[in-house]
Order: C-alpha cells, then sequence, then structure tokens
C-alpha cells in the first residue's frame, strides 16, 4: 500500500535583470551560480522554472552547478498577480495604495493570475505519493513566493502582498504529512556575498 511522504519545496526568485528583462545582468548571473553552488548538496530532484527570460537563464545556470537535475518549464512558475483582493479584504488605510498598485499591471497579469496561482498550488505544494521525500526548485518570481509562503501560514489570500523576496534569495517550505505546513527558512541571501543581497527590494527596504 502506497503511502505518502514529505515535499521540501525549494523557492527562488530569478536573479537580477537587466532594465528591460531580456536576460540576466553580471550580477544576475553571479547569484545564480552562487545559488547553484549552494544547493550541490541538496537532493533535489527537478527544477521547475517559469517562461520568461530571466527566470528560465536563472535555471539554467542553477542547473549546471549540479549533477543531472531535470529543468522542468513550467507556465505556473510564471510572473502574474495571484490574486486580486477586494477592497473590503484589505486594511482600510492601505487599500487605496495597493489597489492602485496592483491596477498598475497588465490586464492579462491580473486576469489570468488567479487562476495559474491555483493551479500552481496544486501542482507544487503539499505531501507527495509514495514513500520517499521530494525536493524541488521552483525558480520564478516574487509575487508567486508570497502566494505560496502565505498559504503555508494560512495567512489571508491579500497577504501575498507585502513579502518581498531578493535576487536568487532562497525559501523552503516543508509538507509532512499530518503535520502543519512549515517554513524552514525565508528570503536566505547566505550563499551570496553582500554586495549582492538586496538586488530586487527598493532601496526604503534596505537594512
Amino acid at each position: 500500500m502506497t503511502g505518502t511522504a514529505a515535499r521540501y519545496l525549494y523557492l527562488t526568485r530569478h536573479g537580477e535583470a537587466s532594465p528591460d528583462e531580456s536576460k540576466l545582468t553580471d550580477d544576475g548571473r553571479r547569484q545564480a551560480v552562487l545559488l547553484g553552488e549552494r544547493l550541490q548538496h541538496a537532493p533535489l530532484q527537478a527544477i521547475h522554472h517559469g517562461p520568461l527570460p530571466r527566470a528560465e537563464q536563472t535555471a539554467q545556470l542553477i542547473c549546471e552547478q549540479l549533477d543531472g537535475v531535470p529543468l522542468q518549464p513550467s507556465e505556473l512558475a510564471g510572473d502574474y498577480i495571484p490574486y486580486m483582493p477586494q477592497r473590503e479584504e484589505l486594511p482600510s488605510e492601505s487599500a487605496d495604495v495597493m489597489l492602485g498598485h496592483l491596477s498598475q499591471f497588465p490586464a492579462d497579469e491580473r486576469e489570468d493570475g488567479p487562476e495559474l496561482a491555483k493551479a500552481a498550488l496544486a501542482q507544487f505544494t503539499g505531501p507527495v505519493d509514495g514513500d520517499e521525500p521530494r525536493h524541488e526548485l521552483v525558480v520564478t518570481h516574487n509575487f508567486l513566493i508570497g502566494w505560496l509562503v502565505r498559504a503555508a501560514l494560512d495567512a489571508p489570500k491579500w497577504r501575498w502582498m507585502g513579502l518581498n523576496h531578493a535576487n536568487a534569495a532562497l525559501t523552503v517550505i516543508r509538507y509532512a504529512p499530518g503535520r502543519p505546513d512549515s517554513v524552514l527558512f525565508y528570503n536566505d541571501t547566505g550563499h551570496l556575498p553582500t554586495d549582492l543581497r538586496w538586488t530586487g527590494f527598493s532601496p526604503d527596504l534596505h537594512v
């Protein structure tokens, strides 16, 4: 009889991208290589990555540091708005600012995102069938990482907003049978030198 085993979901935001987001910068490439080196001793079985060049290039550079871990492109790991909140869900003092921020994104990211986000939860989270733990890396974007962390913590759906992830930082969530989801660590940049740790954050968020 087949049981269930723990899933360890490794999440990273792509490396720093060029202003037009068509490729990684030199720093972004360094970030990806350093993350790959950090993951050399992790028992990864797959690397999923979003379809945009900055995520694909990051995943390829990580993969080059590892031994035979397959790359798997996935639309679910793309860049989109995972959930569009209603005004009444949001704190009254910040609702206008938050909704105004979301309105600036392309319509397809706002309209298609929620269904993609639901599918991402089904695809990437929860225990796995079988007797062996599964370790997977998803190379994605800031919003999806916030969405998955929010879900692991049972926070309100709108609370993916306000969670910021540095380029090539590492987050790991464990989904174990019979236990609450566990965020083992979040936004860890220990593998990056100081000068590469704050990319992806606006200056006012540097601490």
